[in-house]
């Protein structure tokens, strides 16, 4: 019912008599995920100081209405498989809404997919993990084909028939044209890897290529057969790999020919994926198509896993930035909102929680920034061993951990997390798939017992950095002797050596790098016997403390 009164005045009964509610919080908006992220910029300082005016820029879209509006509309409105035109004629094209352009213009054209390979500077792995970690803060649909650009640019490198899509994969742009590559001002490529049988075995794939004429790298051949998970089919190219006469080989697959015919792929459908929304992941099957072969046949397996360590430190470091969105909403939500005369996040019973989240953040992006920083020195035996060993240990730990963190969040915040407005939803359901692609759990579990098992001093490294630290913190001196006893039999204990390894290798980087405060409480929770399994039991800790080490600055 509405009243006028005397004055004129129209309003309901509820407006006029009760006062306007001041205990809301609004949008996170409006501040640098950067500059006011002190881990994200102590590692840029430290590393690649040449890179903070860049990764100023992409911290600045993190927060911006705009961007956060792209991101949730690109994965509210479904990609939309078109496979004939009106006319009937086969196009096997994927309609997007405009925003998930907006987002791959963005990310493209800041160079989160090539700064790498771009850049000669020092640290360009590093400042590139930390241009990553905040794009994945923005979107994960999206963060899909720029990893996957970034994966690839060694193999594009690595023979001249590659060059043009080498030289367009690398340009920080974006083009969605669908012509020929020569055509373009800026590339794009997928992985077409797994099969229904197979799986993660690409051994037992079934796929065959045949060559037109002449055998070997560079050469014409001709795929027949189908993929299961067909990552970005709008994509210039993929990698792909098939049985040869040689065994299973690596294959680059144009999506258009050179006269500017579609080459004969077919897109049977798109999946209807639990998050990743934005992402077109598909179903293909090759009838004759026509690719180039890249490397020797039957080393197809070691060719295009060459670029997993790339794929897999990926998804560790972005692990690491969808804590870090989520830990922004949370520390943000709590600090607005109040109760009992009190910000949320001054309660005993919440401050706790915050800072535990805190510290699972600031651990998983220092380890996915330790194992970026072994990328940018290669040329060193021991950071070669560092990578080789960390890299599966990263990618296990922060994406195991990734999922708990944003689930704790929402319930930090309450409601108003559950509702699809808010970024959370949106984040909930892109946290599993971290640790299922690009190799599941298991499979980093694995990797590093064949690491152990054919290099047993690959660990020295790793521990000799632990050392100093230790000598120091009892408890960290403990798990580092725990360590050693485990790799001796590494397959009996897989997960509890792996585990052992991230948390003492944490450990050691957060006393190296985060204020006291964070890494004793580190150390005491997660190497000590008073924590857990459950956020909020920290005890004798500078709950206050370890909060603000992560509050936006």
């Amino acid at each position: 019912m509405t009243l006028t009164s005397p004055s004129g005045d129209t309003r309901s009964d509820f407006s006029r008599m009760r006062p306007v509610p001041d205990n809301l919080v609004g949008d996170l908006n409006h501040v640098n995920a950067f500059t006011g992220d002190r881990l994200a910029a102590g590692v840029v300082d430290a590393d690649a100081p040449w890179a903070r005016e860049r990764a100023t820029g992409l911290g600045a879209r993190v927060w911006d209405p705009t961007i956060l509006k792209a991101a949730r509309d690109a994965n509210r409105v479904l990609p939309e498989l078109r496979r004939l035109d009106r006319l009937g004629h086969e196009v096997h094209d994927v309609d997007f809404h405009p925003a998930y352009h907006q987002l791959m213009a963005l990310g493209f054209g800041s160079g989160v997919h090539s700064l790498a390979w771009t850049a000669d500077q020092p640290g360009a792995h590093t400042a590139r993990a930390v241009l990553t970690y905040l794009w994945n803060q923005i979107d994960g649909s999206t963060a899909c084909p720029i990893g996957m650009a970034y994966a690839a640019v060694p193999i594009l490198r690595s023979q001249p028939e590659l060059a043009p899509w080498a030289e367009k994969v690398v340009v920080e742009g974006y083009d969605p044209a669908d012509v020929p590559i020569v055509g373009k001002s800026a590339g794009t490529i997928g992985y077409f890897m797994t099969e229904k049988q197979g799986g993660s075995d690409l051994r037992a794939n079934v796929t065959v290529a045949r060559p037109v004429g002449a055998r070997g790298p560079g050469e014409t051949y001709l795929v027949n057969g189908h993929k299961w998970f067909a990552s970005v089919p709008m994509a210039d190219c993929y990698l792909t790999v098939a049985q040869t006469e040689g065994g299973v080989s690596c294959l680059l697959v144009p999506r258009r020919r050179a006269d500017g015919t579609l080459n004969r792929i077919r897109i049977n459908r798109l999946k209807d994926k639990l998050g990743n929304k934005a992402n077109a992941s598909s179903e293909i099957e090759y009838h004759d198509a026509e690719a180039i072969l890249v490397g020797e046949e039957g080393k197809g397996v070691r060719t295009i896993l060459s670029s997993a360590e790339y794929t897999r430190l990926d998804f560790a470091v972005g692990s690491a930035g969808l804590m870090r969105a989520a830990l922004s909403q949370g520390l943000y939500y709590n600090d607005e909102r109040t109760a009992f005369s009190s910000p949320l996040s001054a309660l005993p019973i919440q401050a706790p929680v915050l800072a535990d989240l805190v510290l699972e953040w600031a651990g998983a992006a220092h380890l996915g920034f330790r194992v970026a920083r072994a990328e940018d020195h290669q040329d060193d035996v021991s950071e070669k061993l560092v990578s080789r060993l960390l890299t599966p240990v990263a990618k296990f730990w922060n994406c195991r951990r990734v999922s708990s963190v944003v689930e704790e969040v929402m319930q930090s915040i309450g409601g108003n997390a559950y509702i699809e407005e808010h970024p959370l939803p949106r984040y909930y359901r892109e946290a599993p798939l971290n640790a299922i692609w690009e190799g599941t759990s298991n499979m980093m579990v694995m990797d590093v017992g064949r690491v152990l098992a054919r290099e047993p001093k690959a660990v020295e490294p790793v521990l000799d950095e632990i050392r100093p630290v230790a000598a120091e913190h009892p408890l960290l001196a403990a798990a580092m002797r725990e360590i050693e006893e485990l790799v001796e039999t590494p397959e009996d204990t897989a997960r509890y050596l792996v585990t052992k390894i991230a948390l003492a290798v944490q450990a050691a980087l957060l006393v190296e790098h985060a204020p006291t405060p964070v890494a004793e409480a580190f150390i005491a929770s997660r190497l000590g016997t008073g924590w857990g399994p459950g956020y909020g039991t920290l005890r004798g800790v500078d709950v206050a403390a370890v909060i603000d080490y992560a509050r936006l600055g």
